[in-house]
């Protein structure tokens, strides 16, 4: 049973950091497509940026140049290190993964979903 469970929220001032972590457990293989995603309030969840097995990433528009997503095969473990945060960042954030590789950059369903981690800027 593959459980994800994130970390690493919380509330910052405007142009302050976050480093978020997703921990993965359960499985015996390796990911093909993670991913981290952002629910606002009353919208559809957004893709913030994917990382596939090859280590290739993609990122929204939105969050280019400012997050960096990054995985230790080791530790089972995605982060996604967030910089120059701005109140529009304030959000859920959920881990994705998926098995399948294919079209990493563009997944936007996958089989196992974090519970979310909320992430405040001020």
């Amino acid at each position: 049973h593959v459980q994800l469970v994130e970390s690493g929220g919380g509330s910052v001032q405007a142009g302050g950091s976050l480093r978020l972590s997703c921990a993965a457990s359960g499985y015996t293989s390796s990911f093909g497509c993670m991913g981290w995603f952002r629910q606002f309030p009353g919208k559809e969840r957004e893709r913030v940026a994917t990382i596939a097995r090859d280590g290739s990433a993609a990122y929204a528009d939105s969050v280019k140049g400012r997050f960096t997503i990054s995985k230790d095969n080791a530790q089972n473990t995605v982060y996604l290190q967030m910089n120059s945060l701005k109140p529009e960042d304030t959000a859920m954030y959920l881990c994705a993964a998926d098995y399948s590789p294919i079209l990493c950059s563009r997944r936007l369903s996958f089989d196992y979903w974090g519970q979310g981690t909320q992430v405040t800027v001020s």
